[in-house]
């Protein structure tokens, strides 16, 4: 199934014409009405940097239209002049302008935040901090940061809209300057992302659990804000840039791209490779690529099948997966200049994860490559190996996790797992739990802080089960077992074992003494005396009503008012 194939010429133009009719059943899906946000910016730019190419630059951008300038001088001015300038004429051309040098501690002190149309920089000033658009300009905000400084303030790969970093030195500048120019008027941009918190496995009960798309977010537009009952992710639509990492590092698809969505691309995915396979293509090859660096005119050959994301982020190894579970020989991932470093690393990440699970599977990890800019002999390339069987393959699963679970099971039947568990990246939502059932009280605190069906509680009598397959390896439960009793134990278990709930701990219900209902168990209820041993609200015979279900314990104490009711002051 896995043997080598000589990569023989094939019929290039009879893939092109599958391909085609590929393309033809099913459009790449688009939002062509998405969500959008607006930013309204009329122009009032600070610049940063030191006195000179401060200066230089707004000389450049009056030329440019821009006239509403601060100057903000954050840094020493280099001690070799500048060939050809004037410092006279550069002053002179700059006068009116609204400028103020910084100290070097008031300097370290400089924050900058929000983007296009409202930008806010501030001082530390005592115990308010200082804003300086108010201070400088009398406006409320910034519409635009130019930031010439050797460190920029903001030191990120994806700055917001409206900030440009750059030196002054730089052969880009014209082209920056132009484009930071333009930057006045109203504009439009794709919300990208929807959120479902109730599906979200970052925090519960004061916990935190799961962080990856905080960690993979190349333009820090998320955060996880402190709420009444816990912390929440929140995405800042504004600075997001789409790049669709933080939806592909979701385990649970609380964070949905839209931009399509990802059960729409999987769903597209495989009607390509079925209409392909019924169009007499043979031997097919999935790219992933951002359609920005997707020339028009280039021809790939015949049987390379490209999916076109908004970035390379948007798919991540659940989609990939789905390709070759799909009936695709090989997928391969074209990278393209400019790619920022944190989107590299999730792509490496990912890709590690992919191969960890198709070798786990029993298949060659060679299945999936990456293709290096400007590479057109490895995109071209014949698979080595052929496609697995896939004609009667598909998704019925909504959930992001179900999909998945669909897909390692299709990838499972045609390989051959070693019923072994794998290790895996540390990032992997994949893995197990331990339970120590000499402390597990099955008080099933851990399975209301679980984010998915991972863990439930018996319905018949009191039991904790878990089922590995739906496990995220958020570490939620564990934090919020009082006993300590569970611990995670991550990697992939290639063994159908993973899709079966397991019972990890059962005891006999405790029984009311009172009236007879079973209302928790016998380790449950000695815990609890333990602990309230010497509560006084419990002194004597009262100790008893730890062993009453909830309704006689109620009564037990209106009936001890009742005989006693200067006891009821005491309440």
């Amino acid at each position: 199934m896995n043997q080598r194939i000589d990569t023989i010429a094939v019929d290039d133009g009879g893939n092109r014409q599958a391909r085609e009719a590929a393309y033809r059943r099913a459009s790449w899906p688009l939002n062509l009405t998405p969500a959008s946000v607006g930013y309204l910016s009329q122009g009032h730019a600070l610049i940063l940097g030191n006195e000179r190419d401060v200066r230089l630059a707004a000389l450049a951008l009056r030329e440019r239209g821009l006239r509403s300038l601060t100057l903000l001088f954050t840094e020493p001015s280099p001690a070799d002049a500048a060939e050809g300038v004037d410092d006279e004429s550069l002053l002179a051309g700059t006068a009116g302008l609204a400028d103020h040098r910084l100290t070097r501690q008031q300097a370290a002190s400089l924050r900058v935040s929000g983007y296009l149309g409202r930008f806010r920089v501030t001082l530390e000033h005592g115990e308010a901090p200082l804003d300086l658009a108010r201070a400088l300009a009398d406006r409320d905000h910034f519409d635009q940061v130019l930031d010439l400084g050797e460190i920029p303030v903001l030191a990120l790969e994806l700055p917001p809209p409206g900030y440009v970093a750059t030196r002054w030195t730089a052969p880009e500048v014209p082209a920056r300057l132009d484009a930071f120019a333009a930057l006045v008027g109203e504009f439009d941009k794709p919300r990208y992302f929807q959120i479902h918190h109730e599906l979200c496995a970052h925090s519960a009960s004061g916990n935190t659990g799961c962080t990856r798309c905080l960690e993979v977010c190349p333009a820090d537009a998320i955060q996880s804000l402190k709420g009444r009952v816990g912390s929440h992710i929140e995405i800042d639509p504004y600075r997001c840039h789409g790049v669709g990492s933080c939806s592909s590092a979701c385990p649970t698809g609380a964070i949905e791209f839209r931009m399509p969505e990802s059960h729409r691309q999987q769903e597209t995915l495989l009607a390509w490779l079925s209409a392909y396979r019924q169009a007499g293509g043979g031997q097919p090859v999935v790219r992933f690529v951002a359609s920005d660096y997707l020339p028009p005119d280039e021809s790939p050959a015949g049987h390379v099948l490209d999916v076109p994301l908004e970035e390379l982020g948007a798919a991540g190894h659940d989609q990939w997966l789905t390709a070759l579970a799909g009936g695709a020989a090989e997928v391969r991932l074209q990278q393209h200049p400019d790619m920022p470093a944190r989107l590299v690393a999730f792509l490496d990440d990912q890709l590690a994860q992919a191969h960890a699970l198709l070798e786990a599977l029993g298949h060659p990890a060679e299945r999936l490559s990456v293709v290096a800019v400007g590479d057109t002999r490895a995109r071209d390339a014949l698979p080595a190996r052929p496609p697995l069987p896939a004609d009667d393959f598909v998704l019925d699963a909504s959930g992001k996790r179900d999909r998945l679970n669909q897909v390692l099971d299709r990838l499972a039947a045609l390989g051959e797992p070693d019923g072994a568990r794998h290790a895996m990246p540390r990032e992997a939502a994949y893995g197990s739990l331990a339970v120590d059932t000499q402390r597990c009280t099955l008080c099933m605190a851990c399975v209301a802080s679980c984010p998915t069906p991972a863990l439930a509680a018996g319905t018949e009598s009191p039991e904790l089960s878990f089922r590995e397959a739906d496990c995220v390896q958020c570490g939620l439960c564990a934090d919020a077992c009082p006993e300590e009793a569970i611990a995670l134990l991550p990697g992939f278990l290639a063994d159908p074992a993973r899709q079966q709930r397991q019972v990890c701990h059962a005891e006999a219900a405790f029984d009311c003494i009172r009236c007879g209902k079973p209302f928790a168990t016998a380790s449950t209820i000695a815990s609890i005396k333990a602990k309230l041993a010497d509560h006084p609200y419990f002194a004597g015979d009262a100790i008893s009503r730890l062993e009453m279900c909830e309704d006689c314990r109620v009564r037990d104490v209106w009936r001890d008012l009742a005989r006693d009711p200067e006891s009821q002051l005491k309440v």
